[in-house]
C-alpha cells in the first residue's frame, strides 16, 4: 500500500508501522521481532526512515538506542497513523450493533414480512435501538432492485435471481390446509375429494385461480373451486376465519420447530389440517447483492433474519 501527497512522492504506508515500531521499542532488532522480519531489513528501513524525515531518530547511547527529539515529536502521531490504518483495513462485519444508525428495505410476501417484522422489531429494540425497518410488498424486479439499491434484503421464496446476487436458503415449509374452529372438514377424515369439494380461497398477486395444488387434484381426477382470488395471504386467512373456506398456509416439515409463518393462522384461530396429497415443498430464503455481503450493518441484519426465521445459515452464491 502507498500514501501519495500534493508533492507527489510516493510513500510505502508500511513505513509508517515501522516508524511506529521503531520509536516504540527503541531497538532494531526489536522493532523487527514485532513486525516479524529480521534485524537486517528493519536496519534497512530505518536508513530509508532517516533519508525520508532527514533525522537519525534513533541514536547509539551506550548498548542502547535513544529518540532524537524530533523522533520524540513523531512518536504519537505515528502511533496514531498505525491505528487508523488498522481501522481502515479491519473487515466490515465486525460491528456493534447498538452503534448502527440505519433504515434498511425488506421486500416480502406479506406473510413473511408480518412474521419479520415481529421478530425484527423485538431485536432491534434489544440489540440495535437506531435501526428502522421499511418493508414493500413484491411489487419490484428483485434483481434489479437489488442491484440498483432500492431494497437491500429479499426475503421469500427466491425464484429469480441474477447471476450476481448472493443467496440464502433458510427454511423449507410444506403447505397446510386451514380452516375456522368448527369447519365440515374438521367432522372427519380429510380424502382428496372432501377437500376438493369444499370452497377455496386462492392467493395470487396475479389473480390466478390455479396453482401445484390443482396439478395434484388433477392427477386424481379431482378439480377444486376457487370461490375467491385474494392477492393476500392474510386476507386470505381472515376470510377463512369467517367462512367456509379453505385457505393454505405454509407450516414447517413434521417434526420440525413451528415455524413463525403459522403464528398469524393461530392468532387467528384457524384450524390447520393435513392435505392428503403430494404437494410441493416451499424453500424460503434472502438475496442481497454482493455490494452488502462484507458490511457490517447488512451482516447484522441478515443474522436477525435467520435467527427471526429460526433457521440455520446455510449460504450459497
Amino acid at each position: 500500500m502507498t500514501l501519495v501527497n500534493s508533492s507527489d512522492p510516493v510513500i510505502d504506508a508500511n513505513l509508517a508501522v515501522a516508524l511506529d515500531a521503531l520509536l516504540t521499542e527503541q531497538s532494531v532488532t526489536r522493532a523487527a521481532a514485532r513486525l516479524h522480519t529480521s534485524p537486517a531489513a528493519m536496519s534497512r528501513t530505518l536508513a530509508r526512515l532517516r533519508r525520508i524525515l532527514q533525522d537519525p531518530l534513533l541514536v547509539r547511547a551506550g548498548q542502547t538506542m535513544v529518540p532524537t527529539p524530533r523522533a520524540r515529536a513523531l512518536r504519537d502521531e505515528a502511533a496514531a497513523v498505525v491505528r487508523s490504518l488498522g481501522a481502515l483495513l479491519a473487515p466490515g462485519t465486525v460491528v456493534d450493533p447498538a452503534t448502527l444508525r440505519s433504515t434498511f428495505t425488506l421486500q416480502a410476501a406479506d406473510l413473511v414480512g408480518a412474521a419479520l417484522a415481529s421478530g425484527l422489531l423485538r431485536l432491534t429494540r434489544h440489540e440495535a435501538p437506531g435501526i428502522s425497518l421499511r418493508f414493500r410488498a413484491e411489487e419490484l424486479e428483485a434483481g434489479p432492485a437489488l442491484r440498483d439499491g432500492r431494497i437491500d434484503l429479499e426475503v421469500g421464496s427466491i425464484d429469480h435471481v441474477d447471476p450476481e446476487t448472493q443467496v440464502e436458503e433458510l427454511l423449507t415449509l410444506r403447505m397446510v390446509a386451514a380452516v375456522r374452529t368448527g369447519h365440515p372438514l374438521t367432522e372427519e377424515p380429510l380424502t382428496p375429494a372432501l377437500f376438493a369439494a369444499a370452497d377455496h380461497v386462492a392467493v395470487s398477486r396475479r389473480g390466478r385461480f390455479t396453482g401445484p395444488l390443482d396439478t395434484a387434484l388433477a392427477e386424481r381426477d379431482l378439480r377444486r373451486r376457487v370461490a375467491v382470488v385474494l392477492p393476500s395471504h392474510l386476507a386470505a386467512m381472515a376470510l377463512a376465519a369467517r367462512s367456509d373456506v379453505v385457505c393454505l398456509v405454509p407450516a414447517a416439515l413434521s417434526g420440525a420447530t413451528p415455524s413463525p409463518l403459522t403464528a398469524d393462522a393461530t392468532t387467528l384461530g384457524l384450524h390447520l389440517l393435513d392435505i392428503p396429497l403430494p404437494l410441493p415443498l416451499l424453500t424460503i430464503g434472502m438475496a442481497w447483492h454482493p455490494r452488502h455481503a462484507a458490511d457490517g450493518a447488512h451482516h447484522w441484519l441478515r443474522d436477525a433474519v435467520r435467527r427471526t426465521l429460526r433457521a440455520p445459515g446455510r449460504s450459497t452464491a
